[in-house]
């Protein structure tokens, strides 16, 4: 286990003798044991000026330390509600070292919440997270109120949050019981985060926090706080440090030019946040994923929780909030994660111990528990994701792309090109097919060519210039032949899905410097060989049995770059211009994942990733 991983240990919640909410760990309350509405809106609403700060703003940015109970948030988005003069997006980032679980939330709320906030709390319950250690974006209001809740030690979490920040919400336990919540390193690292006009206000009036806050770059001033106490509020300094610069926020329409995952992920993320988008391509249909019947969507674990497991939880879990009531194209099922030998098994059970994520997330399973989880017999045990996703591409690209504020129109880009501010798309005759301010690349292996068109590829892009297509194809079995199938997604080295419309999707094939991607006989064995080794001996003879180039499939390319990574992000070189490729044979983990970063960058919202993994996609 590396040394930088530190497991996500759930609050330990307990009450006084009064039954007011109390943390055993920090030995102090989690707000004021009077009047906790009183408290929050007094302290932290008033001493932020709020709801005057907000009015007549298109987006307001509040972060927060410890998040606790959530009866300062709550308090806020009341607030927000009853403001006839509210700013038109809300977005609240809140730090949690010890996040309560769902359960210990609930009883602490039907214990000690006030009236005026359970019908909002019943709203933020239904969207709580599990325990997993990132970012966990939560959205209310049809997206007008958001809740980025950071899961991890403060010190760890904070310097990888991207924000630009209107207003702080100092909270958290008393100096004397964390003081590493109140430290010089912390405080300074939110301070570079703030925007110009920013304020902060907390319950905290000791004289080191207020120093410290008045060398991070504010004017401090201690004032009556709620009942008998005094607080701190403070407002950014003129000649404070640079903040960050302020987000593009422009609402004019986007282009997308791609309409397969990238695209449609991008596409659906904009509209969501009411901007219009242009979805250029060379047809109007799911395109490369006609005829894809299934495919699979299962995060990745490292023992070191390491930046691809990361990306890949972050994915998983945006694309299981993104594609919510799609129910014809996502199906919830699970995935049963097999490793190839009893040996490696082993290894995994004890890393996902030392990882120490929720078993409603990932458990580790015999071979027993994992055939009556997939009602198949199994080779051998493995890691079951309750949250595996059984997908129809085709269905999932159609209901993305036909979200209100998609146009979709037909056309071959071969070229970008900036003209009056504007980036133009253009045909190989240098016919302008479409044209915005902003425009987002999402088609696939075509994207090294169509920059090294538009002279935006070298040397600006070396990782890009490397990209390749590489081929591959999935057999679809009868799902009589399995017993009507799997019950849930079963994968290791191959997969096999559950049925849909009577067959059951095996895979895949991965083929270098192939001139064309089609499905044949030699693609079909090793598919079928595939599957049959993550059966036992008898299940996966019938499968060895059947006839290689008999049955149906589906082959498709994937647009790969080195370290099998994508490129999501802006071109550094090349203003208004963004990627969104490389997704390789992951395209549903960064589908939704993709769209939204790239939306939240745009809309000027809090980004739903950290930093250091921003590094890991940016495009170079």
């Amino acid at each position: 286990m590396s040394s930088s991983y530190i497991p996500l240990q759930p609050a330990t919640l307990s009450f006084d003798d009064a039954g007011h909410p109390f943390s055993a760990s920090y030995g102090d309350v989690y707000h004021s044991r009077t009047d906790a509405l009183g408290q929050a809106e007094q302290v932290f609403l008033r001493g932020n000026d709020l709801p005057r700060r907000w009015q007549g703003r298109a987006r307001f940015t509040v972060c927060e330390t410890g998040f606790g109970l959530g009866l300062n948030f709550l308090a806020l988005w009341r607030a927000w509600r009853a403001d006839p003069r509210r700013v038109a997006r809300l977005h609240v980032v809140s730090i949690e070292g010890h996040p309560l679980e769902r359960g210990a939330l609930r009883a602490a709320w039907d214990r000690h919440l006030p009236r005026e906030l359970r019908a909002l709390a019943d709203f933020l319950v239904e969207q709580w997270p599990q325990r997993l250690p990132g970012l966990h974006r939560l959205e209310f209001e049809d997206g007008a109120v958001t809740l980025t809740l950071a899961f991890g030690e403060a010190a760890a979490v904070a310097p990888r949050l991207s924000a630009h920040v209107d207003a702080y919400f100092l909270d958290g336990f008393a100096p004397s019981r964390n003081p590493a919540m109140w430290s010089p390193e912390m405080l300074g690292v939110l301070a570079r985060l703030a925007a110009p006009d920013a304020t902060l206000a907390t319950w905290c009036s000791v004289g080191h926090v207020r120093r410290t806050l008045a060398a991070a770059g504010f004017e401090i001033k201690r004032e009556q706080g709620y009942g008998k106490l005094h607080m701190t509020v403070g407002r950014r300094a003129a000649q404070a440090v640079p903040g960050p610069a302020l987000p593009c926020a422009d609402p004019a329409p986007v282009l997308v030019i791609g309409a397969g995952l990238a695209g449609a992920g991008v596409a659906q993320a904009l509209a969501l946040r009411g901007r219009q988008v242009t979805v250029l391509a060379p047809d109007d249909d799911a395109g490369a994923h006609r005829g894809h019947l299934a495919a699979a969507l299962t995060p990745v674990i490292a023992r070191d929780d390491n930046p691809r497991a990361r990306l890949s939880r972050a994915g998983s879990l945006r694309a299981l909030h993104r594609w919510a009531g799609l129910d014809q194209a996502v199906r919830r099922c699970g995935t049963l994660q097999l490793e190839r030998d009893v040996g490696r098994a082993a290894a995994l059970s004890e890393a996902l111990s030392c990882l120490a994520f929720p078993e409603d997330w990932a458990r580790f399973v015999d071979a027993g528990q994992a055939g009556r989880l997939a009602g198949l017999p199994v080779a051998r045990g493995g890691v079951y994701f309750r949250d595996g996703l059984l997908v129809r591409p085709d269905r999932l690209v159609a209901a993305l792309l036909s979200r209100p504020g998609v146009t979709r129109r037909a056309g071959m880009v071969a070229c970008i090109r900036p003209a009056a501010g504007m980036w133009q798309a253009c045909d190989a005759r240098g016919l302008v097919l479409a044209e915005a301010d902003q425009v987002v690349l999402a088609c696939a292996a075509q994207a090294p060519a169509l920059l090294r068109a538009s002279g935006l590829l070298d040397p600006f892009l070396p990782r890009l210039a490397q990209m390749h297509a590489l081929a591959g194809e999935v057999t679809q079995i009868p799902a009589c032949a399995l017993r009507g199938g799997p019950h849930c997604i079963v994968g290791g080295e191959g997969y096999l899905l559950p049925e849909v419309q009577g067959w059951c999707v095996a895979g895949s094939t991965y083929v270098h410097g192939a001139a064309r991607a089609e499905a044949g006989a030699a693609g079909q064995r090793v598919n079928l060989d595939k599957a049959a080794g993550l059966l036992d001996a008898g299940a996966g003879l019938a499968l060895r049995g059947l006839p290689a180039g008999d049955l149906p499939g589906w082959a498709g390319w994937r647009a790969v770059l080195p370290g099998r990574l994508p490129a999501i992000g802006p071109l550094a070189h090349a203003d208004g211009v963004w990627l969104a490729t490389g997704y390789a044979s992951r395209g549903l983990s960064w589908s939704a994942l993709g769209g939204d970063l790239i939306a939240a960058w745009l809309c000027g919202e809090p980004l739903p990733l950290e930093t250091d993994l921003i590094a890991q996609i940016l495009p170079r």
